[in-house]
C-alpha cells in the first residue's frame, strides 16, 4: 500500500463500480461492476470488493445518487443510508469524502477521451461552464465551472425539479402523472422508470424500459408516440437548463438511456423544443451536445475530487 492509494466507488441507482486508484489516476484493471439488487448495502459490495482485491484506501470518494448531507446520504432508489464516519471504520481510510453522483460525473469532464463522446449537436464551444445532464434509474444534472485551474461542481437535485410548462399531448400526459407525482418532477418522465409510464399512458401497456427502448429500436407503431414525448420533453428540459446555466463550455448527456436515446437525438421532436428559446435562441443554438458512452468514467471524478483535496 501507498500514500497514493485511493478507493473509488460510483454508487448509482442500479449499479455500484468500485475500483482502486493511485497517483496516476483509475487502476482500470481493477474496476468492478455490483448490481445493488444482489446486496443489502453499500458496506456488503465493498465487503465483497475487498475479499477480491483486498488493501487499505489511504482515501476513500463515493460518488452517491442521492443528496449528501453533513457526511451521509441517501440512496434515492434504495433504502442504502450511506455514512462517512462507517465507512472510515470498514475500509480504514484516513479520509472519506462522500459527494453527489452527478458531481463526480462533472469532475470527470477533464478525463474523458474524445473516443468516449458522441456528438449530438454543433456548436461553438469555449472555456465556460459546461452541464452534465444524467438519464438512467433517474435524472439529476451537474454544473462543472473552472476556477482558478480547478474544477468546481456544485451539488444539485435537478431531477426533482419540476418539468416546464406544456401544451397539447404533453400538458395531457404531465397532468395525467400528477396522480401519482403531484409536485411532478423531471425524473417522472426523464429516467429508465418514467419512459415507461410515458409508454404505459400512450399505450395502455404496462412493460420495463429496456423493452420499450427495444420496441423504439424496432420502430414499432406503439413505440413512436412514446419517442417523440420523451424527446419533446427532453428538449424542453434541457433547454431549459441551457438558459440556467449557459453553459457555453458544453452539455454532455450521461447514462444507459442517455446512450439508448442518442440515435434518435437527431430528432426535431428534440431540437426544436431544445432550440425553442424566444429571442435567445441564438444561446441553444452555439451549444454543442455530446453523449457520454463510457460507463464508468465517474470513478475518474471521484479520483479528481480526492487528488485537488488533497
Amino acid at each position: 500500500m501507498t500514500a497514493e492509494r485511493h478507493l473509488l466507488i460510483d454508487l448509482g441507482g442500479t449499479h455500484t463500480r468500485v475500483a482502486w486508484g493511485d497517483a496516476q489516476g483509475v487502476t482500470q484493471d481493477s474496476i468492478r461492476l455490483f448490481l445493488n439488487r444482489d446486496f443489502h448495502g453499500l458496506n456488503s459490495v465493498l465487503s465483497a470488493f475487498l475479499t477480491e482485491q483486498p488493501g487499505q484506501p489511504h482515501s476513500l470518494c463515493a460518488g452517491v445518487a442521492g443528496p449528501v448531507q453533513s457526511g451521509t446520504a441517501q440512496l434515492t432508489n434504495y433504502e442504502w443510508f450511506i455514512d462517512a464516519v462507517a465507512l472510515k471504520t470498514q475500509t480504514g481510510a484516513h479520509r472519506v469524502a462522500l459527494i453527489n453522483d452527478l458531481q463526480a460525473q462533472g469532475y470527470a469532464l477533464d478525463d474523458i477521451p474524445a473516443c468516449a463522446l458522441q456528438k449530438v449537436k454543433q456548436g461553438h464551444h469555449d472555456d465556460g461552464p459546461r452541464v452534465v445532464l444524467n438519464l438512467g434509474t433517474g435524472c439529476n444534472c451537474a454544473v462543472v465551472h473552472r476556477v482558478a485551474g480547478r474544477l468546481f461542481v456544485p451539488a444539485a437535485e435537478t431531477g426533482h425539479s419540476s418539468l416546464p410548462h406544456a401544451e397539447g399531448d404533453l400538458r395531457a400526459l404531465f397532468d395525467h402523472l400528477r396522480t401519482d407525482h403531484a409536485h411532478l418532477p423531471i425524473e417522472a418522465v426523464l429516467s429508465g422508470p418514467g419512459l415507461a409510464r410515458v409508454h404505459a399512458w400512450t399505450t395502455g401497456h404496462h412493460i420495463p424500459p429496456e423493452a420499450v427502448i427495444t420496441q423504439i429500436a424496432q420502430h414499432t407503431d406503439e413505440a413512436r408516440t412514446t419517442l417523440a414525448l420523451f424527446l419533446q420533453t427532453l428538449g424542453h428540459v434541457a433547454g431549459n437548463i441551457a438558459l440556467h446555466h449557459l453553459p457555453t463550455g458544453g452539455m454532455y448527456l450521461s447514462g444507459g438511456l442517455a446512450k439508448a436515446m442518442a440515435p434518435y437525438l437527431d430528432d426535431p421532436a428534440f431540437l426544436t423544443a431544445f432550440l425553442d428559446r424566444g429571442p435567445y435562441r441564438h444561446i441553444a443554438q452555439a451549444i454543442p451536445i455530446h453523449v457520454i458512452t463510457q460507463d464508468s468514467f465517474a470513478l475518474h471524478g471521484c479520483h479528481r475530487h480526492l487528488t485537488q483535496s488533497l
